[in-house]
């Protein structure tokens, strides 16, 4: 599968030249407050946005600060990593260089919206002690009510009905959909969707329109197995308005 850019399936586990460059992490940590957590799919649409922010932002372009380590990433394996924090843990994670992406669910007593903060790629054995300490498990959440259906005129990113994953890798593939519509789209296209702030939805396909997704020739994220799920699972299809035939 091609990705759009010219570029092989980064996600896929087939060894090939990837493997053998040094591998990066793209880095993100969700706010799991114990009072309130965020809803699922906030969190899952949050994740996605705060992956476009991060490639999108002029520190990431040409010889912006962040640009190299953007390079060496894409150039490996992408891999993107969620970690969980809460009071002190996400104070410490938000002094360190990164951009944080607020989602829109609603404050109650029991749920706030989500807050995702994305930080540049990392050497996969070279995480900041301070995201190094976080946990990756227990980032499970749930939604309070279904959410409703997606505009259509925005991007979604559909979700595999037929594999199971944790909200944390979930939020992963989620970022996976986001990059991959991103790279398939055009200067033009990106210009647009990053104005708007990026609006998109994360929802299940029903599994009789999965199949007609997966064939539609649309991005699709092939996961590389590295945690949860099998090598070469197909888990999310990026349905950009740009993009359809």
């Amino acid at each position: 599968m091609d990705d759009g850019d010219g570029r092989a399936d980064p996600y896929r586990r087939i060894r090939g030249s990837r493997d053998e460059a040094p591998q990066f992490v793209l880095p993100l940590v969700v706010r799991l407050e114990k009072a309130a957590p965020p809803a699922r799919t906030d969190a899952l649409e949050t994740a996605a946005r705060a992956v476009l922010a991060l490639l999108s932002d002029d520190r990431s372009q040409g010889e912006g600060e962040w640009a190299g380590a953007v390079r060496d990433w894409q150039d490996a394996r992408i891999r993107k990593v969620v970690r969980r924090a809460r009071g002190a843990e996400w104070r410490r994670a938000g002094a360190l260089p990164g951009l944080t992406v607020t989602g829109g669910g609603p404050a109650t007593d029991t749920s706030s919206p989500a807050e995702v903060r994305v930080f540049p790629p990392v050497p996969l054995d070279g995480w900041p002690k301070e995201l190094a300490r976080l946990q990756v498990s227990g980032t499970e959440l749930d939604d309070p009510a279904p959410p409703p259906a997606p505009d259509p005129g925005h991007p979604v990113l559909w979700l595999n009905p037929g594999v199971e994953m944790s909200a944390g890798k979930t939020m992963a593939q989620a970022g996976h959909g986001a990059q991959l519509a991103w790279w398939a789209l055009g200067e033009a296209d990106r210009a647009s969707w990053r104005e708007a702030g990026f609006p998109l939805a994360v929802r299940t396909a029903e599994p009789a329109r999965w199949g007609e997704l997966t064939g539609g020739g649309l991005p699709l994220v092939r996961d590389a197995g590295f945690t949860e799920i099998a090598p070469g699972s197909c888990t999310v299809v990026a349905d950009h308005p740009s993009l359809r035939s």
